[in-house]
């Protein structure tokens, strides 16, 4: 399982392709370079996994449902809807990032690419860019994370 970190912003072609950035790349450990993106639960970004992460998470939760319950299969469901498996080519390192999910989040003509740690999340650079939290929210919600 890679390791993410560092902040990348990329532009999207006319085509929808964005070239991956070459450091993030870099941090794969797996030498199968397809991924599974996804619209995030939380927040106006999709998220990035590696295609063993994928498949690690996946079967943890589904290991945790049941089928024959109408919840477990709904959120199941709902769970693996949207999804893409892009693969950088060759050539550029260029993925293409189908535009329904591009639309998801609102993205313009530029995407970040943020490691967080087992997963990469791409936003678009305006919703990024309003979802940073002041010095003194992050001191604000730290504190109430860890309150004894």
């Amino acid at each position: 399982m890679g390791k993410f970190i560092g902040e990348y912003t990329a532009k999207i072609d006319d085509k929808g392709r964005v070239v991956f950035p070459s450091p993030l790349k870099a941090q794969a450990t797996e030498p199968d370079l397809r991924f599974v993106i996804k619209k995030a639960l939380w927040g106006a970004c999709l998220e990035m996994y590696t295609f063993a992460e994928w498949e690690r998470q996946s079967e943890e939760i589904n290991s945790t449902l049941n089928p024959l319950k109408e919840k477990d299969v709904i959120f199941w469901r709902a769970y693996t809807r949207g999804r893409a498996i892009v693969e950088p080519d060759g050539k550029l390192g260029r993925i293409s990032i189908p535009k329904t999910l591009l639309e998801s989040i609102g993205a313009g003509k530029e995407l970040v690419f943020c490691g967080s740690d087992h997963k990469i999340e791409i936003w678009g650079k305006e919703q990024f860019e309003k979802s940073t939290l002041t010095n003194e929210e992050f001191i604000s919600l730290t504190e109430s994370l860890f309150e004894k």
